[in-house]
């Protein structure tokens, strides 16, 4: 746990990926568990003597306000845009806790140094599996999210109410497994959030060409169409209101792509205001109705795409429909110019040559 947590510590002091909120929260993770491990052997060691001492209850009070503290921190780091109202019931569950100190309303412990449940002695339990319960909704309703995420969240989230329920079924020694198991989830996560700026776009957090190129390869059997969409007028957007604003339209785009897309319908940022989705084992309806969404979702928007795409043949490789998605989003392109009159070549020539001058 120390070799852990200590690794951890030096890693994040030095990460220069995460936003510092990140890091900050994986950081108080770390530190509570740290005293959760300190607290709950100190606890076990006073558990094994004869004689009563006060500074039992005040930890076993401790151990079950942080166990709770430790949950609601792991769903902030799985699920950052949580509100601070959160941690609430952690709060009450803490109070309680403490107030059974003197009342034994929790827990109590008897002259001979025996454990005890009070009126509300499965209280903690109660409160740690609504944060369970939460996690696990939180996980399903954002389900639609990449598939890489939901496994890994869904093995942390089984993992901790593993974790949970055996100290429940048993006294032994797997009431110490909450902390490891939860340090090493954490650990994990951290890992994957690295990870993913291997496989992500910095800007649009889409998929980038590399992870294009290995999942063409990975599901090229099952891949049945691809769609490709490109902006219309980023050229001007950047010329006229600057690289950042040009970013705000990207970024826009991209939250657009991704609302459209359902399972199987992977989304990609393959360079400057290209993008692609792979459709795998979707039908052609379903395809249509894909682009149909996403101009839907960027009618919402000041910025306009033209969207192209490709149907599977016996033929067909992913080059091939690559090219055929593009040659049709190119058709849409220049019916958009031809519509709206404007003439991207000549705007090119008039920037070439106020640059040349």
């Amino acid at each position: 746990m120390l070799v852990l947590l200590l690794g951890m510590g030096i890693v994040l002091e030095s990460d220069v990926h995460l936003e510092r909120k990140m890091i900050r929260r994986i950081a108080l993770a770390n530190i509570m568990m740290f005293l959760y491990s300190v607290s709950c052997y100190a606890e076990t060691y006073l558990g094994n003597q004869t004689e009563y001492t006060l500074l039992r209850p005040i930890l076993s009070a401790f151990n079950y306000s942080l166990i709770t503290f430790i949950l609601v921190t792991v769903v902030m780091i799985l699920f950052p845009n949580q509100k601070g109202h959160l941690f609430f019931p952690a709060v009450m569950n803490a109070v309680l806790c403490f107030i059974s100190i003197p009342t034994g309303i929790v827990f109590y412990f008897s002259a001979d140094n025996h454990f005890g449940r009070g009126t509300l002695g499965y209280l903690p339990y109660f409160v740690n599996a609504l944060y369970l319960f939460y996690l696990i909704f939180s996980l399903f309703r954002y389900s639609r999210a990449q598939k890489d995420d939901f496994r890994l969240m869904l093995y942390i989230s089984l993992t901790s109410v593993m974790c949970l329920v055996f100290p429940l079924l048993s006294n032994d020694s797997t009431s110490h497994w909450f902390n490891m198991t939860i340090a090493v989830d954490v650990m994990l996560y951290y890992v994957f959030l690295l990870q993913q700026f291997t496989k992500r776009d910095s800007l649009t957090n889409l998929l980038n060409r590399q992870s294009y190129y290995s999942d063409a390869e990975r599901y090229s059997d099952d891949i049945t169409a691809v769609v490709a969409m490109d902006m219309n007028g980023l050229k001007e957007i950047n010329d006229n209101e600057g690289h950042k604003a040009g970013d705000t339209a990207l970024q826009a785009l991209a939250d657009c792509f991704w609302k459209a897309a359902r399972h199987g319908q992977r989304v990609y940022r393959i360079g400057g205001d290209e993008y692609l989705i792979l459709c795998i084992d979707t039908p052609e309806k379903d395809v249509l109705s894909l682009t149909e969404r996403i101009h839907q979702e960027v009618a919402k928007t000041p910025y306009t795409c033209s969207v192209g795409y490709a149907m599977k043949t016996d033929d067909s490789t992913i080059d091939k429909l690559y090219q055929l998605a593009d040659a049709m989003l190119y058709e849409e392109k220049k019916l958009f110019y031809e519509r709206t009159g404007k003439d991207r070549r000549k705007r090119r020539a008039e920037n070439d040559n106020l640059n040349s001058k």
